[in-house]
């Protein structure tokens, strides 16, 4: 299909053993060299500006188009991916969180990754959780820590005591506490200097300006790392205006026929519609399990669709798997 991509997702790129989180769910570089070896044999690299003119002008996309996207501006992506795109002449698409870079702040699902990757047992995680919810129970009208752990605790991706964690600390608590208690056991168990560890965890500003000139697409990932589909209409255009000045003033990237990727892929229609009105022209989503091969469309370019890199083999010599099998039908 002329208008047929795989968009794909990556996030942490790095040589786990030689890194000091090497628990971190991570693709090794080793593994990215690989698949990209792989991607080349049966895929057609293209840009974002492919997918805009497929969108709006009617272009044609080569068979097996590929565009690989790259979320939260992490320093693995200067140092690992970016210089070997750049030796193969293929456009990585970059999203950093502009509050990450600019004010070296932490985003909490970040602080969750590392706290799980700490070398803190599970178990022990979970009872300093305990010892948290205890301590604000009565101030916040708490349930027991049976109760949420028999809610929450279901294995999926995750083994259900991860599940646990991350659904307390990201969704089912209170906003107040979950800042509060993700900050405190951040600080106990991973750093006490989230500046520092900022600095060494995300790009700078120098390094983006230099993968924007060198071809890099750099798009918007929002200010701070929220879900915008739980932010009043208002707070949504704010958090999209501070990314954009962002891009604009200190990367130098482009902000007419730009593209924007959702923070956790939340959105809703107020979304779309401000970015539709501040010429935003495409817009990704998260991947999911019922995430498919993108059709590029002017019905969907505020929704189009990226699948994990997980779900494409890290061996060059692989066997075709199922995903690629599709488009090379």
């Amino acid at each position: 299909m002329k208008n047929q991509c795989t968009i794909v997702m990556y996030h942490y790129v790095r040589e786990l053993p030689y890194t000091r989180y090497p628990q971190i769910k991570a693709l090794l570089a080793s593994q990215f060299k690989e698949q990209l070896a792989y991607i080349e044999k049966y895929y057609h690299f293209i840009t974002v500006e492919d997918c805009i003119n497929a969108i709006y002008f009617d272009g044609d996309l080569p068979s097996n188009a590929i565009l690989l996207t790259f979320d939260d501006g992490f320093i693995d992506h200067f140092n690992t991916v970016f210089p070997l795109l750049e030796s193969k002449g293929i456009q990585g698409c970059f999203f950093p969180s502009a509050k990450s870079i600019l004010e070296y702040e932490v985003p909490e699902v970040h602080k969750i990754h590392f706290l799980l990757a700490s070398g803190l047992k599970i178990h022990d995680l979970i009872q300093a959780l305990y010892r948290c919810l205890d301590k604000y129970s009565s101030e916040y009208s708490l349930e027991s820590n049976d109760y949420y752990f028999s809610k929450l605790a279901k294995a999926g991706r995750d083994t259900k005591e991860v599940s646990f964690v991350k659904s307390m600390l990201q969704s089912e608590l209170d906003e107040t506490l979950r800042s509060l208690i993700i900050d405190e056991l951040f600080h106990k168990y991973v750093s006490n200097d989230e500046e520092a560890f900022s600095r060494e965890l995300y790009m700078s500003i120098d390094q983006l300006q230099c993968m924007n000139r060198n071809g890099m697409y750099i798009g918007s990932h929002a200010y701070n790392h929220y879900f915008l589909n739980t932010l009043t209409p208002e707070m949504q255009e704010k958090e999209i205006d501070l990314s954009l000045s962002f891009l604009k003033e200190k990367v130098g990237a482009p902000t007419d026929n730009w593209v924007m990727c959702y923070p956790y892929g939340g959105y809703d229609n107020s979304v779309i519609e401000i970015l539709k009105k501040k010429n935003c022209k495409l817009a990704l989503a998260d991947t999911s399990e019922k995430a498919d091969i993108a059709i590029l469309n002017k019905d969907n370019a505020y929704t189009l669709e990226r699948i994990d890199t997980n779900d494409l083999p890290k061996i060059a010599n692989a066997e075709t798997n199922s995903w690629t099998k599709k488009v090379l039908i």
